[in-house]
């Protein structure tokens, strides 16, 4: 079983900052692939970004530029630093570790994007 613990979320304006960070408990951290997921309101989850063991990125096209996915195996976190947000980022982020057979996921942290 991993347990994963999400902080960093809030009430920004548009085009100011944030950075979620998830702590992930388990020995194996650096053997999953960890991922942001976000869900907003009448809407389904959609991946944000995703980060291989290796360090292999993938973002959604929406966020290309402005999010950054970073992780640090030695202090089982992984982080998403978000710039530049707008109003249509608002939603709660996921955080997720996945392996073969099996993911986890936080239990999500509400980033609001408003004037």
């Amino acid at each position: 079983q991993v347990q994963l613990v999400e902080s960093g979320g809030g009430l920004v304006q548009p085009g100011g900052s944030l950075r979620l960070s998830c702590a992930a408990s388990g020995s194996i951290f650096r053997f999953y692939i960890m991922g942001w997921y976000r869900q907003a309101p009448g809407k389904q989850r959609e991946l944000v970004a995703d980060i291989t063991p290796g360090g292999s990125t993938n973002y959604a096209e929406s966020v290309k530029g402005r999010f950054t996915i970073s992780r640090d195996n030695a202090k089982n976190t992984v982080s998403l630093q978000m710039n530049s947000l707008k109003p249509e980022d608002t939603a709660v982020y996921y955080c997720n570790a996945k392996i073969p057979k099996s993911d986890w996921w936080g239990q999500g942290t509400q980033v609001t994007v408003s004037s």
